[in-house]
């Protein structure tokens, strides 16, 4: 899902998914229904879940910008996998350098890293996968994210 964003006089469109899901109210109990939504907003990802429970009312938000492991894996199997795709041919340093950079890894892992995009295996949320396009396009790199058909 997107929405428009104007900065410094160019529209960005915001990318988001959200998942709703069952758990555990913490302050009763019993189960209550929670919203999560990862979204790339300019050029910020963040994320939150909230819940009020319809038992006892307690009502709770928590948002962050590093996105817990677990809302990940229910927005990943909610809205499956989006990949990073980048045409051939291609200039692999630059696409190494913006890498490196957005996932802070090492030149050893930036190559394994760099064979995965090529072969558009490279994954993650649609959030996340946008976030790492718009830094190649900003470098130059014709970039985008994604989501290959279901098999």
């Amino acid at each position: 899902m997107t929405s428009s964003l104007l900065k410094g006089g160019v529209v960005q469109q915001s990318v988001f998914e959200s998942v709703r899901y069952s758990a555990a109210c913490q302050g009763c109990g019993a189960e209550a229904e929670w919203q999560g939504v990862q979204a790339l907003v300019g050029d910020s990802l963040r994320w939150d879940v909230g819940s009020t429970c319809s038992a006892c009312g307690f009502a709770v938000a928590v948002c962050g910008r590093d996105l817990p492991d677990e809302l990940r894996g229910r927005l990943l199997s909610e809205h499956r996998p989006a990949a990073l795709q980048v045409p051939l041919p291609v200039q692999k340093t630059k696409v190494m350098r913006v890498l490196r950079a957005e996932l802070s890894i090492g030149l050893a892992d930036v190559k394994v890293v760099l064979e995965r995009v090529l072969a558009g295996a490279y994954a993650g949320t649609l959030p996340e996968i946008e976030r790492l396009a718009r830094r190649l396009r900003a470098a130059g790199v014709d970039a985008m994210a994604v989501r290959p058909a279901c098999v």
